[in-house]
C-alpha cells in the first residue's frame, strides 16, 4: 500500500523544497512536479512531491489521519 502525506512547503532552492507537517521538518524533490511555491500544501510521496492540493484538501486528509490514530491507538510519533 502507498501512502501520500500532506505537507507545507516552507522554503525552495533548485529541485528541492522544505516542507513541515506536526512540526517536523525534511527535504523533498520536486523534480516531478513544476509551480512549487512557498505556502503550498503537497503531497508527498518516497521524498518527492507528487500533487499540490489545497489547503482544505490537506486538512481533510490531516483529520482522517487523526481519526485513524484515535481509533487505532496508535500516533503519528
Amino acid at each position: 500500500m502507498c501512502l501520500a502525506v500532506p505537507v507545507k512547503v516552507l522554503k525552495t532552492e533548485d529541485e528541492t523544497a522544505q516542507v513541515e507537517i506536526n512540526g517536523v521538518t525534511m527535504n523533498v524533490s520536486t523534480a516531478l512536479m513544476d509551480g512549487v511555491e512557498v505556502g503550498n500544501w503537497v503531497l508527498v510521496h518516497a521524498g518527492y512531491i507528487i500533487e499540490i492540493i489545497s489547503e482544505e484538501n490537506a486538512q481533510d486528509k490531516l483529520e482522517l489521519w487523526d481519526e485513524y490514530y484515535k481509533i487505532t491507538g496508535k500516533n503519528a510519533e
